[in-house]
This record gives structure tokens, C-alpha cells and sequence, in this order.
């Protein structure tokens, strides 16, 4: 079973040409909202797309904009552990899609703020934490440090980026990140392996957008290329890969086919609006690889000699 400590937002979403530059002003097309949060959206990828029995610690406002969030959670199968607050809204993001599928994102973060490690319930039986940095980083340093004594596995999406103090690198299993968020907790700028190796975590895994993910798991590389899709938003796929790689790992999958798994499931989240609205079912993505061949020797050397090159 996975646990999953993290943040819950009501998103904002309006689509426009582009995403404006500073002080620019942009005519959007319409606006629509959407359940999101990087720990909901992890939580509904690894229930839903990852097949996997989750749990989620989430705090949340008693306003309007906790229903939707909760249900959400709810309908994907994830058990849930709310700490709801009257003083504090829930949290709140304000998204600009652009037609070109790109995204800019604002979070206010509204109760997730107030998120603490005791709010954890009992970990007996669980076999992983994965949390996120949109809650407070003494949250998730003492959720980590309880998960580890406990047994559990630790697993971090460094996200958003920050560079994170060497206690907390020491309490995580397996780190996930992408490039930015690498090279910022790494302190270094050359390539995507040698900032890898840098890191003390057993296992490291970063997405690379559609070039796809490449993971070092006890000095080991994997490398999986991205799949081709027609994209039209690509908010939460990099949530949809967290939250269905860890399911894949819990599952006892080997990570070349957590890796497989969970770039799929992003790469069809990619196809639809929203942030937990476009997160496929298991099934879904099941039959998606089933219809796709795996990348050919030459693209994967291709990502190999992109991850070895100096950024």
C-alpha cells in the first residue's frame, strides 16, 4: 500500500495563444476548474492509473473548494486522511495553458501550509511514502524521518525546485525530479548522469519531457524514451509518472517496467485537459503499450548520449 503526504489545490485553468511574458496581457479562450495539487494528482495517477491501494494526508480548507478536491480523491479510490482547517481556504492554482500545450503555473498554497508530520496516520503496512514540496519542508524532513523508522520505503518528487538540505537527501530512497529540479538540488551543472551520481539517494529517476526518464538504481542506468502522442495539455504528467511509477515499484515491478508503465501513463495524460481529469485507468494503459513497440536500440542510445552530455 502507498501513502501519500502532499498537497491538494483547486486549479485555475484558463487556455490562451501563449503563456504571457511579464507584463504582458493575454486574451484567454474560456476557463474551467480542476481538482489538482501535485500530492492529489499523485495520489488519483498511482489509485487509478498505477492500480495500486492509496492513501493520502492532504489539509484542506472548510470552503467550497474542499468538496470537489475530496471527491476527486474519493472517486479514484484513495483513502483519505483530511486535516480540515476553518481559519485557511484550501489551496488554489492558476494555470495558463497555451495552444501549443505548455503550461505556467501559480500555487497559493492555502492549508497545505499547515500540513505537519503528525498528521501522518499509523504506517503499519504501508510500503512507501511519496511526498512532494508543495507542503511545508519540516513536514516533509520529520514524515520522512518517521517513514524510515517505521520500515517504509521514501520517495520524494522534488518539486517545485529547491535545494534541499542533506538530512532529508540522506532520509530518501528514491528521488524523482526533473532536469531544473536536478541541477538545483545537485549544485552542479554538468551532465544529467554526473549530477545523478552526485546525489546520495539509492535511486534517482528523472523525467526528461518527451526525450522520456532515465533512472540510476544502485550506480545501474535505465533508460526509457518518451512516447509519441498528440498533446493538447501537458499539466500533471509529471504527477501521473510519479504516482504510477511508485504503484509500478510497490507492485514488485522491476524498474525498466516501472519506468515503461509510468512514461505511458504520462504520455496519455498528456492528451486530455485537466490534471486528475486526464489520468488514464490502468487498462487504458495496458492497452496502450500493447499497441506501441518499444524504442529501437538507436533511440535509446540517443537519450544515453544526451543524459552523458554537458549541460
Amino acid at each position: 500500500m502507498v501513502l501519500i503526504a502532499g498537497s491538494a489545490n483547486l486549479d485555475f485553468v484558463v487556455r490562451a495563444a501563449h503563456i504571457p511574458a511579464p507584463g504582458e496581457t493575454v486574451l484567454g479562450h474560456d476557463l474551467q476548474t480542476f481538482p489538482g495539487g501535485k500530492g492529489a494528482n499523485q495520489a488519483v495517477a498511482c489509485a487509478r492509473a498505477g492500480d495500486a491501494r492509496t492513501a493520502m494526508v492532504l489539509a484542506l480548507g472548510r470552503d467550497a473548494y474542499a468538496q470537489p478536491l475530496k471527491a476527486s480523491l474519493q472517486n479514484a479510490g484513495v483513502l483519505l486522511h483530511a486535516q480540515e482547517f476553518d481559519d485557511v481556504a484550501s489551496g488554489t492554482a492558476f494555470i495558463c495553458v497555451s495552444d501549443d500545450a505548455q503550461n505556467a503555473i501559480t500555487v497559493a498554497p492555502g492549508a497545505n501550509a499547515r500540513l505537519l508530520a503528525t498528521h501522518l496516520p499509523a504506517l503499519a503496512g504501508y510500503q512507501f511514502l511519496l511526498m512532494q514540496l508543495e507542503i511545508p519542508l519540516a513536514t516533509v524532513i520529520e514524515s520522512a524521518r518517521l517513514a524510515r523508522a517505521a520500515g517504509l520505503q521514501v520517495a520524494l518528487n522534488a518539486a517545485p525546485a529547491q535545494a534541499l538540505p542533506q538530512e532529508l537527501l540522506a532520509l530518501v530512497d528514491l528521488l524523482i525530479v526533473n532536469e531544473g529540479e536536478l541541477h538545483a538540488i545537485s549544485q552542479r551543472q554538468d551532465s544529467i548522469v554526473q549530477a545523478m551520481a552526485a546525489l546520495p539517494c539509492r535511486t534517482i529517476v528523472v523525467t526528461l519531457g518527451a526525450r522520456g526518464a532515465v533512472a540510476r538504481q544502485d550506480e545501474r542506468l535505465h533508460y526509457q524514451c518518451g512516447f509519441a502522442v498528440q498533446a493538447v495539455d501537458t499539466t500533471g504528467a509529471g504527477d501521473t509518472f510519479c504516482g504510477v511509477l511508485i504503484a509500478q515499484l510497490a507492485a514488485g515491478q522491476a524498474m525498466a517496467q516501472a519506468l515503461q508503465f509510468a512514461g505511458a501513463a504520462a504520455a496519455l495524460c498528456c492528451t486530455k485537459a485537466g490534471a486528475q481529469a486526464s489520468v488514464p485507468q490502468a487498462s487504458e494503459v495496458s492497452a496502450f503499450l500493447a499497441e506501441r513497440s518499444d524504442a529501437d536500440a538507436q533511440a535509446k542510445q540517443t537519450l544515453a548520449r544526451y543524459c552523458h552530455a554537458v549541460a
